[in-house]
């Protein structure tokens, strides 16, 4: 076949690898946490009418608190940070969301004690709309002879409406790094086991899971605050002089 021997459609395509079309970019946590720097992603170089910071804006990356904190006891926790801005070889991220992971939820999960659970919409004073879950274990009181450690029905909605209630209050009245900082050393638990001891001794309450159902328009300005960064748009201040018109010589 000529065709082929001229090395025409018969030919072998050139194989590129496709890593050598791709850039690496930093991933930046928000100053909430204390690293930064907390992993690499790439992407393709932009070429024609596509970019490479359309591919990289809206992102998710999922990281564990003990990575974020260099806290280990933590590390169940997952905190999701979503790419917002492109600085050159920087990625700038904000709070997506927190979630446990599927081993911490099971080891919970206890025989013979009653699983309480919550959820409701809250909205931060900087406006975001936030979902919180809550979950909760019923415990064994110390002289107690019964084997099985079942909360009532009337006592669950009880405690129910008391978790709904501590959770609005605590984080209505806080913005999103306040609320993000309570998740830690749960302190929307503490809050509820005390308000919730006189119905019945909890034990394990935990906001297991926080979804960003609705945020507010992020400019430049706020994501480079909460990266601590400022952009100084103040300028330098101009001096105006009185412009003197020159006399008009005889003679020149």
């Amino acid at each position: 076949n000529k065709k082929t021997a001229k090395g025409g459609k018969g030919g072998k395509k050139k194989i590129i690898d496709p890593f050598s079309r791709k850039d690496w970019y930093d991933i930046r946590a928000p100053n909430t946490f204390e690293v930064q720097n907390v992993g690499k992603t790439m992407a393709n170089r932009s070429t024609g009418m596509k970019s490479a910071d359309d591919s990289l804006k809206g992102r998710n990356v999922e990281i564990s608190i003990g990575d974020l904190n260099k806290d280990e006891e933590n590390s169940f926790r997952k905190i999701k940070l979503r790419i917002d801005q492109v600085q050159g070889k920087k990625l700038l991220t904000s709070f997506a969301g927190m979630d446990f992971t599927t081993d911490k939820v099971r080891s919970l999960v206890r025989k013979w004690h009653t699983l309480i659970e919550a959820v409701t919409d809250v909205k931060t004073t900087d406006g975001y709309l936030v979902r919180l879950f809550c979950i909760a274990f019923t415990k064994r009181r110390p002289d107690q002879v019964k084997k099985t450690t079942y909360a009532k029905t009337s006592q669950v909605k009880e405690i129910r409406r008391k978790m709904l209630e501590i959770m609005v209050r605590e984080a209505s009245s806080c913005d999103m790094k306040a609320l993000i900082a309570k998740f830690i050393p749960e302190v929307i638990g503490r809050e509820i086991e005390k308000a919730t001891f006189a119905t019945y001794p909890l034990q394990n309450i935990f906001i297991r899971k926080a979804k960003i159902v609705k945020g507010p328009k992020m400019d430049t300005a706020r994501l480079l605050e909460l990266h601590g960064e400022t952009t100084d748009e103040s300028g330098v201040k101009v001096i105006h002089h009185e412009y003197h018109e020159p006399e008009i010589q005889d003679e020149v």
